[in-house]
């Protein structure tokens, strides 16, 4: 995959993140989870944007490791919210966008690493 493509894909889903943890802060009033949720899930993109200006291609695979970890802790943090009850409806469909996300880093990492 593009990383153009990637880093779109991982903003798009920092937005969504930014608006649920606003939607958490006023109606909810959650502060906790939703502060662990907003700094994972806006990280992924930061840290592939990190990755586009990698001093090495190792530099770049650490970057992506990185922005792997912080999709992985962002999926757990919406599975808390969701089992507790704050996301509603709207749970379903950022779980899946980051399950892509984690998808699409694992298949970028893959190929970087294949093309040493």
């Amino acid at each position: 995959m593009r990383q153009n493509a990637l880093l779109e894909r991982s903003l798009d889903f920092a937005v969504r993140i930014v608006k649920l943890h606003q939607f958490l802060t006023g109606k909810q009033r959650e502060f906790t989870l939703s502060g662990q949720v907003l700094r994972s899930g806006t990280s992924i993109g930061a840290n592939i944007q990190e990755a586009n200006y990698a001093q090495s291609k190792a530099d770049f695979i650490s970057k992506l490791h990185i922005a792997l970890k912080e999709t992985a802790e962002t999926e757990y943090w919406l599975l808390v919210l969701q089992r507790s009850g704050y996301l509603g409806d709207r749970g379903d469909s950022l779980l899946t966008d980051c399950r892509e996300l984690k998808k699409l880093l694992i298949s970028s990492l893959n190929t970087a690493k294949s093309s040493r």
